[in-house]
């Protein structure tokens, strides 16, 4: 609980700041608070059963670890015996208290018990603690005085507590609560905005302790908040607590008089006798300002305190173990949960690293690092709750290939990376854009192509079948896929006729040409070409006669006739130009 009304009167102190301010801090917890927090969820058996409070710890913990923030857990020791009395009341004289028999003036402090329900709850916080590399610090006595002194010595940059008195321990930075939904978000309190806009230094909450009552102390009866802030603000805090304790009372009972009789200020004159009583209760008071200003704690300088200073390593093997236990998880579940949040924090501690070089006047490139970096290659930008991350590929970490981090942490660990993402991306896309440029249709191309197949055919078989083949068995073997020439004399000028038609299965290169004619050349005006689409005639060799020289005989060339006949045509010829249109076909599709 800490100060009666404390938070109250420090309401207007509150901070509301983003999960992302703990980035990099290191930050005490007392464990006791985050257990109370987590139980109060749910009190259900169902919730003690399935350890939901513990699941909580878990996703809190895998936070603030993706932040590279450092947790150092500080759990309650003995509780002192100045504030048994209290202790009693809140477990209603419960079994704790009763286990030892407690002198009211004797008693030093009570040891704990070990073996109820809530000490059970903060070892299994602990043993989960320490899978993920968190250390733990016992107390001697208060866990948040613990807490308190390592931030006053600058060991710690802030605390984690609910209990008010913590400031009364010399806190400087409390974060009272801690909440992860809506991007998250921490309660901070600074002991500096608490001396700026209220004037209030540690003092003076000391002395609001001995008015209001808290853990130590019962107050004085019948005095408010406001009544207790408004003596405080008026003695101020350099001598208050020096007026409350030769005083004692009497500051409180003046307060009461004057609001009685009107009266304006505070007077040493106007003191009343000290009654019998007082000198009881300034002993009480002596006694809550000592445990307040020198409390029993480590000091810094401790072997606990150095031991828990320290880094410790994250020990995946022994966290599957634990979630398996007490979650029934598979250790690939285990896994998806907390090892993208564990690689992140590397990154975050190599970015820290370049950024300290950068400082000292060294700047390594980033393959130059004493440490290699996390990352391997960007895949992709994403976007995750309308921030921009990426989506990253890493190198070798306990089985983790990809996860998302924020883009802001690639661009301080490793902004080569970007840059070689970027320049990969440019790359693929002039190639992509190659690529449909290359295959984008032309005008006859298609055509083109089938046309110089066709005529590559006609030349195979044409090659295949041999000069000496006879003139039937050749015209056979061409189907009729063969163009032919005519070249005619005018006869009206009395010229001598040459007809010529020449067969390409006879064809003597040094006295005759052939032509090859397609169905896609049919434009020409002087040249006959054959439908091969069509089923052509049985050949029949006729004789022709040509052209002759002086001294020559007449050269006689057997040609195909090219009837259209159907009472001509074989069956050869039939399966063959049948075979000719489906590769035509084939062709075309």
């Amino acid at each position: 609980m800490g100060v009666k009304n404390l938070w109250d009167i420090l309401e207007s102190c509150k901070k509301t700041l983003p999960l992302h301010h703990l980035q990099n801090k290191r930050v005490c917890v007392d464990l006791s608070c985050w257990m109370v927090q987590l139980e109060r969820v749910n009190k259900s058996h169902c919730a003690l059963k399935e350890k939901l409070y513990l699941k909580g710890l878990f996703h809190r913990i895998r936070a603030l670890i993706a932040l590279n923030c450092s947790l150092i857990f500080v759990t309650d020791g003995s509780i002192p015996a100045i504030k048994l009395a209290t202790y009693r009341r809140r477990l209603n004289s419960g079994t704790e208290a009763a286990q030892d028999e407690i002198g009211s003036q004797n008693a030093c402090s009570l040891r704990r018990n070990a073996g109820s329900e809530f000490s059970r709850m903060i070892k299994e916080a602990k043993l989960l603690g320490s899978a993920l590399g968190i250390p733990c610090l016992d107390s001697v006595e208060e866990a948040e005085a613990q807490c308190a002194v390592l931030n006053a010595e600058s060991q710690c940059d802030g605390c984690f507590s609910s209990d008010s008195d913590i400031f009364l321990f010399g806190a400087r930075t409390v974060y009272r609560d801690i909440s992860l939904g809506d991007s998250g978000h921490v309660v901070c309190y600074e002991m500096a905005d608490i001396e700026t806009k209220l004037g209030y230094g540690r003092n003076s909450l000391i002395t609001l302790a001995l008015l209001l009552g808290g853990d130590y102390s019962s107050g004085v009866y019948g005095l408010g908040p406001e009544s207790a802030c408004q003596i405080v603000k008026t003695v101020g805090d350099a001598s208050i607590l020096q007026k409350i304790a030769s005083e004692r009372l009497s500051l409180a009972r003046k307060k009461k008089t004057s609001k009685k009789h009107d009266s304006a200020s505070l007077n040493d004159n106007q003191l009343e006798p000290e009654a019998p009583v007082d000198s009881e209760r300034q002993k009480e008071f002596l006694q809550v300002i000592n445990a307040y200003l020198k409390p029993k704690c480590h000091s810094i300088d401790s072997e606990a305190v150095y031991r828990v200073l320290g880094q410790y390593p994250f020990q995946p093997a022994k966290l599957q173990q634990i979630c398996a236990d007490f979650f029934d998880w598979p250790p690939e579940k285990t896994d998806e949960y907390i090892l993208p949040k564990v690689a992140e924090r590397e990154l975050r501690r190599f970015a820290n690293l370049r950024s300290t070089s950068s400082q000292l006047g060294v700047a390594p490139s980033l393959n130059r690092m004493p440490i290699k970096c996390p990352v391997a290659e960007i895949i992709k930008p994403r976007k995750v709750q309308g921030r921009d991350c990426f989506e990253v590929l890493w190198e070798a970490f306990n089985g983790l290939k990809t996860s998302i981090v924020p883009a802001d942490l690639i661009q301080n660990a490793c902004p080569e990376k970007i840059v070689e993402f970027e320049e990969n991306k440019a790359l693929a896309k002039k190639q992509i854009q190659r690529k449909a440029r290359t295959k984008k249709p032309q005008k006859g191309h298609a055509a083109a192509e089938l046309d110089l197949k066709l005529q590559n055919l006609l030349l195979e078989i044409d090659s295949g079948n041999g000069s000496n083949s006879a003139p039937h068995e050749d015209a056979k073997k061409c189907d009729g896929m063969v163009g032919y020439s005519e070249a005619r004399h005018d006869e009206e000028a009395g010229s001598e006729s040459c007809d010529m038609s020449i067969s390409p299965l006879q064809s003597d290169k040094t006295t005759t040409e052939f032509m090859l004619i397609s169905p896609l050349q049919s434009n020409s005006t002087s040249t006959e070409f054959i439908d091969l689409l069509t089923p052509a005639p049985l050949p029949s060799s006729r004789v022709f006669p040509t052209c002759q020289n002086e001294n020559a005989e007449p050269i006689v060339i057997p040609v195909i006739d090219l009837s259209d006949s159907e009472t001509e045509r074989s069956t050869e010829h039939l399966r063959r130009a049948r075979d000719l249109r489906l590769f035509i076909a084939s062709i075309k599709d």
